[in-house]
Parts: C-alpha cells; sequence; structure tokens
C-alpha cells in the first residue's frame, strides 16, 4: 500500500485485524495507526542496529522505510544481524532486508538505496523521508547523517554499541544534535570498531528495539522522546542510566555561530581514507 492510498482510505477489516494490538491501546488508536501507516523512515546501515529497527517498524506498520546500505552479508555478521540469514551470505544487505522485511509484512513499501550514504547524495535521500534513523557503524557516516538531518530539517533517532555499551538519543531540529555531545570525532584508532574489540551479539537488540520505539512515539506524537536526554546502556552490569543534553550555543552546526553550514569531506573530517579509495 502507498503513502498516497493510505492518506485517502480508512483502515481495510485486514489492517484492523492485522494491528489490532495498537488499535485498542488509547496512545495508538486507528488515527494512531493511520500516521504509522503514513509515515516514511529512513534506515541508515541495515546491520546490527538496522535489523531490530527495521523489523520491529515493519511489523508496526511504518508505510514506507527506505534502507541505505552498500555492504554484503558477511558470515560474521550472522552472530547479531538478524535482517539476514546463512543462506543470504554473499548477498546485498539491501537486498536481503528487503525480503526479510516483505516476508514479515507484504504491504511495506521498501525503498532501497544500494549505494554509500555521501555529501553528494545525501539531500537527494532524507529529504524524502520524515524520521531518520542512524544506524551507521563509522564516525564518518555518523557525522554526516546528523549534519545532513539537521540541514534538512529532520529528526533524527541515533544509536550506537561496542562491546557491551550501547547509547541512543534522539535529536529534534533545534534542540541540539551529535555535535553538542561530539563536536569533533576522536583521533583515528582512539575508538576501536565493532569489528576491531566485539560487540555483544543481543546489544543491538536493546539498542535497535528503544531506536524504533523513539520512532514510532515521533510519528504518533506521544509521551517523552528521548531529545535533550542521553540513555546509556551497560548491559555487562545490566544497568541503564540517562543523563541530561542540551543544546550547546558554541556547537559548529546548530550553534548560535554556526560554521557548518554544508556538508564536508567527512572521511577527511574524521582522519580516514576516503570510500573513494
Amino acid at each position: 500500500m502507498t503513502q498516497t492510498e493510505t492518506q485517502t482510505q480508512a483502515l481495510t477489516p485486514y489492517q484492523v485485524q492485522r494491528y489490532s494490538r495498537h488499535i485498542i491501546m488509547p496512545q495508538v488508536g486507528s488515527a494512531g495507526q493511520r500516521k504509522l501507516l503514513d509515515a516514511k523512515v529512513l534506515m541508515v546501515g541495515a546491520g546490527g542496529l538496522g535489523s531490530p529497527i527495521a523489523i520491529y517498524l515493519t511489523l508496526a506498520g511504518v508505510g514506507t522505510i527506505g534502507i541505505v546500505d552498500f555492504d554484503t552479508v558477511d558470515v560474521t555478521n550472522l552472530q547479531r544481524q538478524i535482517l539476514h540469514q546463512n543462506d543470504d551470505i554473499g548477498k546485498s544487505k539491501a537486498q536481503s532486508a528487503y525480503a526479510t522485511l516483505k516476508a514479515y509484512n507484504p504491504d511495506v513499501n521498501v525503498i532501497l538505496h544500494e549505494e554509500p550514504i555521501t555529501s553528494a547524495n545525501a539531500f537527494d535521500i532524507i529529504p524524502e523521508y520524515d524520521i531518520i534513523v542512524n544506524g551507521a557503524d563509522n564516525f564518518p557516516a555518523r557525522y554526516l547523517v546528523n549534519d545532513a538531518a539537521y540541514l534538512s530539517n529532520k529528526p533524527l533517532v541515533d544509536g550506537s554499541i561496542l562491546l557491551f555499551d550501547g547509547m541512543a538519543s534522539v535529536y529534534l531540529p533545534g534542540a541540539g544534535c551529535y555535535r553538542c555531545l561530539f563536536p569533533t570525532p576522536p583521533p583515528p584508532g582512539e575508538v576501536p570498531s565493532c569489528a576491531e574489540a566485539g560487540v555483544l551479539g543481543m546489544l543491538p537488540g536493546m539498542v535497535g528495539t528503544i531506536q524504533a520505539t523513539e520512532t514510532v512515539k515521533l510519528i504518533l506524537g506521544v509521551g517523552k522522546s528521548l531529545s535533550g536526554r542521553l540513555l546509556l546502556i551497560d548491559a555487562l552490569d545490566m544497568d541503564f542510566r540517562t543523563v541530561k543534553l542540551r543544546r550547546n550555543p558554541e556547537c559548529p552546526l546548530c550553534g548560535d555561530n554556526p560554521t557548518v553550514t554544508e556538508l564536508i569531506d567527512y572521511e577527511m573530517f574524521c582522519g580516514m581514507p576516503s570510500l573513494a579509495h
């Protein structure tokens, strides 16, 4: 079902039955379910975080889900990336994700962007969606998605994982951004990647489910989001903490005197080799 159709039609009997556990909730109802069906969410990454996010948004009835990913499924992914199965090894992650999501909910409109997100194409992709969800696993993509979402006036639902630790937050336009917390990336090699240090297989499920929940809350306009707060998860001690985040008036992107007003070379910014090489 397309976005146009969901905007002009009432829920079908099948949809009423399928989403009945949502519809009976006072915070959702039939009007809220139609909001979900009308929503367009962009998922950056179809890996550890992207897997639970995309699956739960699909099950929830989010009408259009875009997926940006140019990688292929590797056997090492299968310890945590539930979008993919053993038979998908060697396949495009985007195509594997498409097949999985369609199997869960044939009505969802899955749009594939089988390319790395870059400064050259970000503004061709991001403005087409209502909410951006970041499941990127590297600093250049994290800063790029943050900057492009802010400059496109789009909410960003952010998350990250490493070892037993996870973080999640929501950045709403005008209420702070990722650069308020981390104005500049760490020196290359200071923070190891999941490939270098490892990650608990269940951790992306925890953080990704939180990101999916925050996305649905934004679509419905209910509850208190993680905007202005950073959720810190220590799965080793099973400790959840939130710390306050405030918009930094000195932030180079969303501060009072911004110096970042357009997309830049993020590989160079993070001291990493360009994707072109």
